[in-house]
């Protein structure tokens, strides 16, 4: 799936910290295609700001992130549970649309 840098963040920031072993290991490979090269960081020089993280995005970069089914689920189910708690933020509407209304 083609996700942009705050795409990638949003999902690294709302995948779950606690679940059975099989799922763990799923979400930490799925960690691993999310997380950022270091020509990446290079490329986009990320930098903490007073109002949050903040990167040179003028161009912006897409990259191609291999989802599988059960790491799909695993997002589906953490996005309808932060919608259903009336937690969701502006950063999670891409991700809540082409994880959950786009199922």
């Amino acid at each position: 799936m083609e996700l942009t840098v705050k795409e990638r963040i949003a999902l690294m920031n709302v995948l779950p910290q606690e679940g059975n072993f099989a799922d763990l290991k799923i979400i930490r490979t799925l960690q691993d295609s999310l997380s950022f090269s270091e020509e990446e960081h290079k490329i986009l020089n990320f930098r903490n700001t007073e109002t949050g993280m903040a990167w040179d995005d003028s161009d912006e970069m897409i990259k191609d992130v291999p989802i599988g089914e059960r790491a799909s689920d695993v997002l589906f189910e953490r996005l309808t549970k932060l919608d259903f708690d009336s937690k969701l933020t502006p950063d999670h509407m891409p991700i809540y649309e082409k994880f959950v209304l786009d199922r």
